[in-house]
């Protein structure tokens, strides 16, 4: 088949979750054979994308670097190219380039939209762009041929919502590669399970601030490191910067990938997601594949990845985030076994699975 990917912001990144399903699910595509082109955003002169990423075609669509229009610019442009380029199925994830899911519908196109979280309940978005986001979860719940979603909780959502049937199919992991503390020793004099870990966008729904607060209130001698892109131009991230500037014990990496990334995480003592607001966190994913104890905000969307192997914490409640952290730092957690956690990732988070679930989805939606 020959498919579009739209509504990432570019591929290769970590820039968020969206990404590295994009990414994950093109590459594996096409190495089964079938023909993906991505459109990704293009928003700063400075930026350089290759045509082509391990054989998936890489389109730069223009748009502008403000927040509240980037995704509508994008959407229009790219939507409005891939309906004369004769795809089989055009594929849009999340909710603002959801609301061009009605072109390729009117043109007789088959569309599959994601829907990796409900974004309008995200706090940084204003009046407009909320409305504009619930505008895309109604065209994708009313014009889609199908709906995928990355939680069962959501799949309830939808069909209570507009009577919508959605397709759960969860994100994959991939396998953990285990490394000892090299380039993080060196950059950060981090050593095996000397430090609670937090790798994610910084972005208020995140709930960074709450991890912040509840760890300056402890005693203890491991580090937080918070690994995420640092942007000058975001208040939140000048206000997280300030926060964690009065502890010696914070450390923020800025954005890391690659084996550095694989360092933090194989060798945290902790990770945490004190988020608000997820769709599936893959972060927390990918700590719990490689075995981590782990600590989460107790939403639906946290509980219903891998329950049994995360302790849970009241979402927005400082005082149990604090009392959470104590316990598992100085108790551990009772039956805790990293082994048994790593298997049952790799058996029910599998990319594979993924891919050929979202497949079959193409190939009914291609049949009507």
């Amino acid at each position: 088949m020959k498919i579009a990917m739209i509504g990432h912001k570019r591929i290769p990144s970590r820039e968020g979750g969206i990404e590295v399903v994009v990414e994950e699910l093109a590459v594996r595509m096409v190495a089964k054979g079938h023909r993906v082109d991505a459109y990704n955003r293009f928003d700063d002169w400075k930026m350089k994308f290759p045509k082509r990423y391990k054989g998936v075609r890489i389109y730069k669509v223009p748009t502008i670097c403000h927040s509240a229009g980037n995704a509508f610019i994008y959407s229009v442009l790219a939507v409005g190219r891939a309906v004369f380029c004769g795809y089989d199925v055009i594929h849009i994830h999340a909710e603002g380039p959801a609301a061009m899911v009605w072109l390729p519908k009117l043109l007789g196109i088959p569309a599959v939209v994601t829907i990796h979280g409900l974004d309008w309940q995200r706090g940084k978005w204003g009046a407009f762009a909320s409305r504009y986001l619930k505008f895309g979860e109604r065209m994708a719940a009313k014009k889609s041929d199908a709906l995928i979603v990355l939680s069962k909780q959501t799949k309830e959502y939808f069909r209570e919502t507009y009577g919508r049937k959605a397709i759960y199919i969860p994100n994959g992991v991939s396998k953990a590669v285990d490394r000892k503390p090299d380039t993080i020793r060196q950059k950060w004099n981090l050593e095996e399970k000397s430090y609670i870990l937090f790798a994610a966008r910084l972005v208020p729904e995140k709930g960074l601030h709450y991890l912040i607060k509840a760890f300056k209130g402890i005693r203890t001698d491991k580090k937080l490191v918070i690994a995420g892109k640092i942007e000058a131009k975001s208040a939140y991230v000048q206000e997280i910067c300030q926060d964690a500037s009065g502890d010696s014990r914070i450390i923020m990496t800025d954005f890391v990938e690659g084996e550095a990334l694989e360092e933090l995480f194989s060798n945290c003592c902790l990770y945490v997601i004190p988020s608000d607001v997820e769709g599936m966190a893959m972060s927390l994913l990918e700590a719990l594949s490689y075995g981590a104890m782990c600590l989460a905000s107790d939403i639906k969307e946290n509980q219903g990845i891998a329950d049994s192997y995360i302790t849970f914490f009241q979402k927005g409640s400082v005082p149990d985030l604090k009392r959470k952290l104590e316990e598992l730092l100085n108790q551990g957690k009772n039956g805790f076994d990293p082994e048994e956690q790593r298997r049952y990732m790799e058996k029910h988070f599998s990319w594979e699975a993924a891919v050929e679930q979202t497949l079959s989805v193409y190939k009914k939606v291609k049949g009507r």
